[in-house]
């Protein structure tokens, strides 16, 4: 089962082809599979902490990145099956927004959760794979802030990507969302100076991403439409408010201190949330293993590990998501939890 369980995600294109292909309500199939189902489940179903040992030959087979490989052109064609269908159908404005909602839940698990994982891998095609997919969300600049700047600065005041505690997750959408396009700007730009390049060249990622995007909508206006374009556009929104909300969960109210010296301590696994609810862990690839994670961001998805002192959420990401939705019951039972970690 700990092999198997991570095809579970992929009920999620299976879900959205059934809604690309169903009227009225029911092109809300995937939304309500995947925020009103699984939190309902997870709920009810008891946390797994059991950890596999990472010397297990079974966590070292292709199997699991080709689990990871499969989603690029999955979600590349359903990227382009979306726009044919809003170019050549009319639908009627439940049907719009079902369908956009469901393409932007491809967008936020297909098209960034697993660039997350592919963004940190060291082999040149599976960081092209990233690129690929971070494009079908419009979030490309993820790669050089989180991989150079969240997991450098996460826990602090420096960190656009960390929730402060009793800070709202609609404030925090645009503080970190905007902040962390700014920090790739800044990033790219100290490591051009440092190889004597100009930062406004195409040797700027950051610049060179920005470009590829806007070349890509208006691609997509010329060759469909200026409303399929726009459709895109809310799809990629909802993917990235999928992304910014996973953040808020994952580092909320948690810092890092400073030492003698006047540094931060180093990353350790008490400053991420995490959850051991199986099938949010299944359908996220191990993202909410995110202390782990953060401890050593070289380890595969599958090797993530789970222990005691870890700051535990009450519920699967899904649920925590929809919690996070009501600041003033978040914030009371969460800072209540922030307390309680001393």
């Amino acid at each position: 089962m700990k092999k198997w369980k991570y095809l579970f995600v992929y009920l999620l294109p299976v879900s959205v082809f059934a809604a690309f292909n169903l009227e009225g309500i029911l092109t809300f199939i995937p939304v309500i599979i995947f925020y009103g189902l699984v939190p309902l489940v997870e709920l009810l179903l008891a946390a797994d902490h059991r950890n596999v040992a990472e010397v297990d030959d079974d966590l070292t087979g292709n199997y699991y990145d080709w689990l990871l490989y499969l989603a690029v052109p999955i979600q590349v064609g359903f990227l382009f099956y979306f726009f044919h269908l809003m170019s050549n159908y009319n639908y009627t404005t439940v049907e719009y927004i079902g369908m956009t909602s469901s393409m932007g839940l491809m967008c936020g698990v297909f098209g960034i959760n697993i660039a997350h994982e592919l963004g940190h891998r060291n082999k040149w095609y599976e960081k092209l794979m990233a690129e690929t997919l971070l494009l079908t969300s419009l979030e490309m600049h993820f790669l050089p802030y989180h991989n150079n700047g969240h997991h450098h600065n996460v826990g602090t005041r420096q960190d656009p990507a960390t929730a402060r505690k009793s800070e709202p997750v609609y404030a925090f959408w645009f503080r970190s969302q905007i902040g962390s396009y700014i920090q790739a700007w800044s990033l790219e730009k100290k490591r051009l100076n440092k190889h004597g390049k100009h930062p406004f060249s195409m040797a700027n990622k950051a610049l060179l991403y920005t470009i590829i995007q806007v070349v890509f909508i208006a691609a997509i206006a010329y060759f469909y439409s200026y409303l399929v374009a726009g459709l895109f556009i809310w799809a990629a929104i909802g993917g990235i408010l999928l992304l910014e909300t996973v953040n808020y969960i994952e580092h909320y109210g948690l810092v890092r201190n400073k030492n003698a010296s006047g540094n931060y301590e180093r990353v350790l696994h008490q400053h991420s949330w995490n959850s051991d609810h199986q099938i949010g862990r299944a359908m996220l690839f191990e993202l909410s293993r995110h202390s782990d994670h953060h401890y050593k961001a070289s380890k595969k998805y599958q090797t993530l590990i789970s222990q005691p002192d870890n700051p535990q959420m009450p519920t699967g990401y899904p649920g925590m998501m929809i919690f996070a939705l009501i600041p003033p019951l978040w914030i009371k039972i969460m800072n209540k939890r922030i307390d309680h970690l001393g």
